[in-house]
């Protein structure tokens, strides 16, 4: 079910870019497999799915430590400071970058250990009080802030758009984010980078892949529903 559940996704990606005139491959579908076993990140590994985000830091690096092989598992929930020393050097991409003080300790974290943390500025372009995220407002300031800093690189931005019944309500929010990383790339500011748009999840993939998504996160339409109480 798993597997077929993923196929069916990455076909209506598929269908959905070409539609809107996007090359497919420009596309990464990150299956979700928070709070999910590691047997089902295995299932979709038997047919080269290489893409999982995890939520939280403790189940990523269980689950880097005893999968079969090396995959991509990119941390898309909040990052606390006092856990940046345990997934930064596991996690391929950090979506969650929100604050000056977690990009301090990711450098700081990330110099010891002699490497390039890979990051996305997480927007709250909805300005949803129960969300993490900096305000549109925020983003630029705050990418040259952190521009000097070494041993982070950042590749574009993440939101997390309201959950809605019609995903048509989240296309503003989208166009928001694409203008935002328009905006940025004018400014040409040194070891900014803006190709990765991380937008879209379950109920409105489509949607944001149409506005120019080029990671798409999905987990309850390929996983099923979860369960948090576990």
């Amino acid at each position: 079910m798993i597997i077929s559940n993923y196929r069916k996704i990455e076909q209506t990606m598929i269908d959905t870019a070409i539609a809107c005139g996007r090359n497919p491959d420009d596309i990464t579908l990150i299956a979700v497999s928070k709070t999910k076993p590691l047997s089902c990140i295995e299932d979709l590994i038997s047919i080269h799915v290489n893409d999982f985000g995890e939520n939280k830091v403790q189940e990523l690096c269980d689950k880097y430590e005893n999968v079969s092989k090396p995959v991509n598992f990119h941390l898309i929930g909040h990052l606390q400071t006092n856990k940046v020393k345990y997934v930064v050097d596991k996690a391929c991409l950090i979506h969650s970058l929100d604050s000056l003080k977690l990009a301090k300790e990711i450098q700081k974290e990330a110099s010891k250990r002699n490497i390039v943390s890979e990051v996305l500025i997480e927007v709250n372009v909805a300005n949803e009080e129960s969300k993490f995220g900096l305000s549109v407002e925020e983003v630029l300031p705050f990418l040259e802030e952190i521009s000097t800093y070494p041993n982070i690189h950042v590749n574009g931005l993440m939101t997390i758009a309201p959950f809605v019944d019609n995903p048509e309500e989240n296309r503003v929010h989208f166009k928001r984010l694409k203008q935002l990383s328009l905006d940025i790339i004018s400014k040409n500011i040194d070891n900014i980078d803006m190709n990765v748009l991380s937008m879209g999840m379950t109920n409105d993939y489509k949607v944001a892949i149409e506005e120019g998504a080029t990671m798409i996160r999905v987990g309850t339409a390929i996983f099923g529903a979860r369960n948090y109480s576990i």
